[in-house]
């Protein structure tokens, strides 16, 4: 395995935890169903209390599984598997040798902090290509069988789950859990653009060709000559280009203060870079 392999399964790891902690210390012990295979467990739990939210989870992942295979040509990668499967075994774990117990029992606190280190955990999942699987795979079922788009599948996959939540532990309990499952879709996708974000940056200066070879010599970077004429002085110029890192963005930008104070800089944010030196265009 390659450290860069490694490397991915690592924060892989740290997502899924991010998750269970979420599940076991805000969600199960305020019957938060929101939402997911997880939820599915927690209100099967309600039912029938001697069922392991861990077990049960890593029963629904594993049929789930076993159904996408047999009926959509489940095309899932070994991460998504693992991130899936490992979940549920630290789930588990924490059922069985932490003993864990509510953080708090205020039900709002629950949900909103609940929420976003589940959010915090998923993004990171997602943005090393996997998944956890479970209703990604039911929302597949609908798509395929029934011509729903997958984004309206998940929300119908939910809502089912939350619907389910309020019959077995009230209304007010099942719309907290809704509202947990709105909050983590949009959460989720902050946190991934949070985790992308470069900077593109413009750069007029007379000193553009010692900035040039300091973006690829001492950043590592690449960068391009863009043909530039003044508006007002009508004078022929080279704009440089180049999409950085927030920290390469930082030394850059004491690099130039440093040989040409008269520099004029245009910064953007970028939200999703694909390109040799950052996200493989292939994996995408």
């Amino acid at each position: 395995m390659s450290i860069k392999l490694l490397r991915e399964y690592i924060v892989i790891t740290i997502g899924i935890i991010l998750v269970a902690l979420s599940v076991e210390y805000f969600f199960v012990p305020n019957n938060l169903a929101a939402g997911g295979v997880t939820g599915a467990a927690i209100v099967l739990n309600a039912i029938i209390p001697k069922l392991s939210i861990g077990a049960t989870t890593f029963v629904l992942n594993g049929l789930l599984f076993i159904v996408a295979f047999m009926f959509i040509d489940g095309n899932f990668g070994v991460k998504t598997i693992y991130a899936s499967l490992g979940l549920s075994l630290i789930i588990w774990f924490i059922e069985k040798f932490l003993k864990p117990v509510a953080i708090t029992n205020d039900l709002i606190i629950a949900t909103i902090f609940g929420t976003l280190i589940s959010a915090v955990g998923m993004a990171i999942i997602f943005n090393e290509n996997a998944s956890t699987g479970g209703t990604d795979i039911l929302a597949k079922i609908l798509n395929k069988f029934f011509h729903l788009d997958i984004g309206k599948s998940l929300l119908v996959v939910d809502f089912v789950i939350t619907f389910a939540s309020a019959l077995v532990f009230g209304i007010d309990i099942g719309m907290y859990a809704m509202l947990s499952v709105i909050l983590l879709g949009i959460t989720v996708d902050r946190f991934i653009e949070g985790f992308n974000v470069s900077k593109s940056i413009f750069i007029i200066s007379k000193k553009n060709d010692e900035i040039s070879q300091y973006i690829m010599s001492e950043l590592d970077r690449g960068c391009t000559f863009l043909s530039g004429l003044g508006a007002y002085t009508k004078e022929q110029s080279n704009v440089l280009y180049a999409v950085l890192s927030r920290p390469q963005f930082i030394k850059l930008k004491k690099y130039i203060k440093d040989v040409d104070h008269e520099a004029f800089i245009a910064v953007g944010e970028v939200h999703e870079v694909l390109g040799e030196g950052f996200k493989d265009i292939k994996q995408d």
